[in-house]
């Protein structure tokens, strides 16, 4: 929007915030829709809208039809992506947190691809990358045309059933470790928005920046696999396995902290915040599988993303305001104990309602 349509940063910020805010409601009526409608019909509703987003795009993507369209298409993404994540949740062969492993590697993997794909086709214009994503809604339609509407089903409640309420203490835990959820985003954020301009001001360039996800992905690929071998152990200690992963997050942090900060000290935050990725991240979804009846969990999986979406939505702007009022360090000081303050509550949240 910057660099092409030349509208103003915080004009292109404004659209990424509601972009982001679109995708929270696509997560939340997407898990509705899985729980109380059609399974089905649900994933085939939110491949449609970004077909048509993105289909629209190949020939409109001037300002304004370009943001219109991108609030659409985060719209579609929050029903697709909840709609997968609930399905994951209909499988019974494998320990839920094997299946979120899966697919937060398979994720993953996609977007090693798909950034490779970008930086091959983007020379030929824009309009090649949005037909390209276009032909790419369009196969996996008919993926999910083939072996989704002949998968397992989700139960449907019917009104003699009425609407299962989960206990209070198991409230409590979602609700903290979805704080924590949201937190551990505004932190992983950024990464992805803040440290490519304090990796400039150090001196180093934006090829160096580029350089640490592709690095970040190599880990992923590697070491998810790797984590997902030893599943079963995970899946019996999963309150340990979130806490190490939280704990990784605001570690990771601590070696951006140095006077100087060298490439190793950004590689070695890199890698541990990579290490805390795999293990929590797709561990919060397995957990909170865990903790709701089978009826509920197209629901809560949307309230999974939902929580996401927010802490990608005001990770970037948080980050931003620090800097520009305090510092740089004062940011990464705060991403630690921010994510160790939720981390405990959850913990002391969890020891209190197991108990009662």
């Amino acid at each position: 929007m910057h660099e092409y349509l030349h509208e103003t940063l915080t004009t292109a910020s404004l659209v990424l915030l509601i972009n982001s805010a679109s995708t929270v409601l696509g997560n939340y009526i997407g898990g509705l829709l899985f729980d109380r409608w059609s399974t089905y019909k649900t994933m085939l509703i939110g491949i449609i809208i970004e077909i048509l987003s993105t289909g629209i795009l190949i020939f409109q993507n001037g300002w304004p039809i370009y943001a219109i369209m991108l609030i659409a298409l985060g719209f579609g993404n929050g029903i697709e992506l909840t709609g997968i994540n609930a399905y994951a949740t209909l499988i019974t062969s494998r320990h839920p947190s094997y299946v979120f492993n899966m697919l937060y590697f398979t994720s993953n993997l996609g977007l090693v691809i798909g950034t490779l794909i970008v930086g091959l086709i983007l020379q030929f214009g824009i309009s090649y990358i949005f037909l390209t994503a276009t032909i790419m809604f369009i196969f996996f339609m008919f993926i999910a045309m083939i072996y989704y509407k002949q998968g397992v089903s989700a139960p449907k409640r019917t009104a003699s059933s009425g609407r299962k309420h989960l206990p209070k203490q198991i409230r409590i835990q979602i609700i903290f470790i979805l704080i924590v959820f949201a937190i551990s985003w505004i932190d992983y954020e950024q990464w992805q928005s803040n440290i490519s301009t304090f990796m400039v001001s150090k001196g180093f360039t934006v090829q160096d920046y580029s350089y640490i996800w592709t690095f970040n992905a190599v880990l992923i690929v590697i070491f998810q696999p790797v984590l997902t071998y030893f599943d079963d152990w995970l899946y019996e200690h999963m309150i340990l396995r979130l806490n190490i992963g939280f704990i990784l997050f605001a570690v990771s942090f601590c070696f951006l902290l140095f006077t100087h900060v060298n490439y190793v000290h950004i590689l070695i935050s890199m890698f541990i915040l990579t290490m805390g990725e795999i293990l929590a991240i797709p561990g919060v979804a397995a957990y909170v599988n865990s903790k709701v009846p089978y009826e509920l969990r197209g629901e809560y999986q949307g309230i999974v993303n939902a929580s996401g979406s927010v802490g990608k939505a005001v990770g970037p702007l948080i980050g931003a305001q620090l800097i520009e009022r305090i510092s740089y360090s004062f940011l990464f000081i705060f991403c630690s104990i921010i994510i160790l303050i939720s981390i405990s509550l959850f913990n002391i949240a969890f020891h209190i309602s197991r108990n009662k």
